[in-house]
């Protein structure tokens, strides 16, 4: 089964721009504020937390390409799921934060579960063929 180039393959572009250009960007801020960000993860527990911001924002940056392009959309698209659920679980903790932080990595963690949900959706149609795309894929 592939994307179509109708008005389907146009909105299911849409969607790519959106999340994918979403997730590069987030990837991008963790090199733009990689010592600010590695200072939350060391906070949180998170070892080797400046290392864990760059290979995560390479995870982002490169996953969200992919989906844009089309290319290796399976293995981007598991690249940010795996970012998503590990973050979640691990620097968004709302229900271990102080009272004041409770709203804000609980507004965190609920954006990460629901980004979740679209890169899982990315991740099983990625082995079919997508319009407007490079459709480079090995899987």
């Amino acid at each position: 089964m592939a994307i179509d180039s109708g008005v389907g393959g146009v909105v299911f572009l849409l969607g790519r721009l959106l999340f994918g250009l979403a997730m590069a960007y987030m990837g991008l801020n963790h090199f733009r504020n990689a010592d600010t960000l590695a200072g939350y993860a060391d906070a949180n527990g998170i070892p080797a937390p400046r290392a864990g911001v760059l290979v995560s924002g390479g995870m982002l940056v490169l996953g969200g390409l992919g989906i844009v392009l089309g290319v290796l959309p399976v293995l981007s698209a598991g690249a940010i799921a795996v970012f998503l659920l590990v973050s979640s679980f691990t620097v968004h903790d709302y229900w271990a934060a102080p009272d004041d932080q409770k709203q804000n990595e609980r507004t965190q963690f609920l954006k990460n579960v629901g980004l979740t949900g679209a890169a899982l959706g990315f991740l099983v149609v990625g082995g079919q063929t997508w319009a407007y795309a490079v459709n480079y894929s090995v899987f």
